[in-house]
């Protein structure tokens, strides 16, 4: 759908972006077509359970009746242009939510005031603080029946700090609201304004000396004054605004567009991402100032792949003006690719305009070397330039996965390519022990929308099944071991003979491997082979098949003959000599313990504690949640967790969920160790 700013170029100072983030049924969705609509971008408001909203145009969501991806959008109000992007809520799809953050100014986190705080609210309102985004905080469906609004302020202001502080108040039980930023008096459902507005201006002129005398002496100070300490105050956290809605009634909605436009930030006065010009501890930090006359600098924080319309990649213009036509380098690439088709997005519907300057979230289509994460640039000395990684979670859910008819393998890579180019939160590895590929994802339901996109968007069939545990192999002591390999067969033998030591590493360290070797006993030509046969047995595993981590090897003597010594001698000597170290060096097998974040009601706290210890768990602690829930922080082997939401959910009668992040590796108990051990003594016999 066309909107009223196509091709329009707003000038920075009037561009506003912010990310819509938050829980599940926080009512995103819902109140970002109410924005739209009250914009006048477009006609009608668009229905979840009819699939007809702007942002959830993907038919899985369509399905589902939530958000799936991250969806952008823009309106015009008040001589301003708004872009904003309507996020998931759902922890498993934080993949899409969290590069959002990379281009706004303002993260504004919605709260379904009929549930409360959620674990998710509280993850991105840290993630956007990490970032140094202005926050705000959205409160919506304030008319859901039964809500106590004046006690969810006290536990925002609980959870979130004092300097959450509300810009208007519900009134005329929660049918509209009334600002008290700009008013003094009036009343609302929580008493007089009045009280409201010195405790804002109190916050906003604390940041400035000046002004802070003037308010001692006068008693007050005019709110349309306090602009560049407002701006002062939401850069440093000194203010987190909080605003009062009903996406569903439209109380609050035409206001909310009002704050955003008066007092959020323009890219002018936002803080400035974290940008960094080189390489590894060489990297240097750099800002991309606002100025459109300058060199351009964008920053792709969404890639789409679609099977029928290409690579679509989505950028925040930071620096410069970019054009139709305009020659771009993508990272440290060496040959630009030219703007054919400048859009910016509508949900689904691509606006096609001439140019962007700082401040637009624009993007283009069909550049197959356009990535997640790249700078977009138009000078070659601008290359290595990197904004600072975000934190993802680690994904830790693994599905092994094969194609139905054999030989569509390649094809079954190329899709999960793309897939995977669109969520940095999905890693699909090939495991070359078990001869697996391997999908990893944040949770089941993020995996399993993986298989319905595998299978609805591009036609493709697999066979699914548990992954083994990615157990590792390391050592406990220091030894020695020698192999010497001859071989004989008429005409030229094979002779090598290697001594090596082992040591353990620290973990994490990985491996080291040391050339002691003097006097030629080995001559240098043959050191890279045994090194060969020394990496076979770090790849295949030495007790149970399981990779060798943390480990040192030093050669530090051997033997050669001038005719027989050969690379194969050489390679089977190392392999076999550090096999005999091992098993004298007390190995160890190791286990991935996770981190695990429990959500469920309270009632069903003693079982989830007692069931996580009897699962060789460790509960690190709990604290209160929402809407009479905990959250229950621990530890656990992650072969501990096959199957854990079906238990959950017969624990907490459906209503539990969980999240996982990889921790670190641990040595598995000796009755563990000796059944992987004696399994793979079996398939060695076998």
């Amino acid at each position: 759908m066309p909107s009223p700013s196509n091709g329009a170029s707003a000038a920075t100072e009037s561009i506003r972006t912010l990310a819509l983030v938050g829980a599940s049924a926080a009512g995103k969705t819902c109140l970002a077509e109410a924005l739209l609509l009250q914009a006048g971008a477009i006609g009608t408001a668009g229905s979840l359970e009819r699939g007809t909203t702007v942002s959830d145009w993907d038919p899985l969501e369509k399905r589902m009746q939530h958000s799936l991806n991250a969806s952008v959008m823009h309106l015009d109000h008040a001589g301003c242009r708004l872009h904003f992007i309507d996020t998931p809520g759902g922890p498993d799809f934080l993949g899409q939510s969290l590069p959002a953050l990379e281009a706004v100014e303002t993260a504004a986190v919605v709260i379904n005031a009929a549930i409360g705080i959620e674990p998710m609210a509280l993850r991105m309102m840290e993630y956007a603080a990490s970032r140094h985004l202005d926050r705000l905080i959205i409160v919506n469906k304030i008319d859901a029946q039964g809500v106590d609004l004046a006690a969810l302020l006290g536990q925002i202001q609980a959870a979130f700090g004092k300097e959450c502080l509300p810009l208007n108040l519900p009134d005329a039980s929660a049918t509209r609201v009334v600002d008290c930023f700009y008013n003094r008096e009036g009343h609302s459902d929580f008493g007089s304004v009045d009280s409201a507005h010195r405790a804002l201006v109190e916050q906003v002129v604390e940041v400035d000396a000046a002004f802070v005398d003037r308010y001692l002496s006068d008693g007050d100070v005019e709110a349309s004054e306090l602009h560049a300490p407002l701006e002062q105050a939401l850069r440093e956290g000194h203010l987190i605004p909080v605003c009062f809605v009903s996406a569903r009634s439209g109380a609050g909605v035409a206001e909310l567009l009002d704050v955003i436009v008066k007092l959020l930030p323009n890219p002018n006065e936002g803080n400035p991402p974290d940008f960094l010009k080189g390489e590894g501890s060489e990297a240097a930090p750099m800002q991309a100032r606002p100025d459109p006359s300058l060199h351009v600098l964008a920053h792709v924080f969404k890639v789409s792949v679609d099977p029928y319309v290409g690579k679509l990649g989505i950028f925040r213009v930071h620096q410069g003006t970019l054009t139709r036509d305009s020659q771009l380098f993508i990272g440290d690439g060496r040959k630009p690719f030219k703007v054919g088709h400048l859009l910016m997005l509508q949900g689904k519907e691509h606006v096609e305009v001439q140019r962007a300057q700082p401040g637009d979230i624009v993007a283009v289509a069909k550049v197959d070397d356009i990535h997640f994460d790249a700078v977009l640039h138009d000078a070659a000395e601008d290359d290595h330039i990197h904004l600072l990684p975000l934190d993802f979670p680690v994904p830790v859910h693994g599905l092994a996965i094969e194609p139905k008819r054999r030989g569509d393998e390649q094809r079954m890579w190329e899709i999960l390519g793309k897939l995977v180019d669109e969520d940095p939160c999905l890693k699909v590895e090939h495991v070359a022990t078990t001869n697996e590929t391997i999908v990893y994802g944040l949770g089941e339901l993020h995996l399993r929308m993986l298989l319905e996109r595998l299978r609805e968007v591009y036609k493709f069939e697999v066979h699914t099944r548990p992954p083994r545990i990615a157990y590792r192999e390391t050592i406990t002591a220091v030894a020695e071991g020698h192999h010497r390999h001859k071989k004989q067969t008429g005409g030229a033998g094979q002779f090598g003979e290697v001594f090596l030591r082992v040591e353990p590493l620290e973990r994490g360290a990985g491996f080291e491997f040391v050339d002691a070797v003097k006097g030629g006993v080995i001559p240098g030509q043959f050191i890279p082979a045994v090194e060969k046969g020394v990496r076979e047995v770090l790849a295949l595993g030495a007790i149970a098949g399981y990779p060798v981590v943390d480990v040192r090897v030093t050669v530090h003597d051997g033997k050669h003959h001038s005719v027989d010594s050969k690379e194969i001698a050489f390679v089977t000597a190392g392999r076999k000599a550090f096999m005999a170290a091992i098993r004298e060096a007390r190995p160890i097998i190791l286990e991935p313990i996770v981190h695990v974040e429990i959500t469920a009601p309270d009632s069903s706290m003693g079982d989830i504690t007692g069931d996580l210890s009897s699962k060789r768990g460790l509960v690190n602690g709990t604290t209160n949640g929402a809407a009479a829930t905990m959250i229950v922080r621990g530890q656990v082997p992650l072969s501990e967790l096959s199957g854990y939401q079906s238990r959950l959910n017969a624990m907490t009668s459906g209503q539990g969920r969980y999240t996982i992040e990889l921790s670190h590796y641990e040595p598995v108990p000796p009755s563990v160790q000796a059944t992987l051990v004696g399994q793979h003594q079996v398939k060695d016999d076998e």
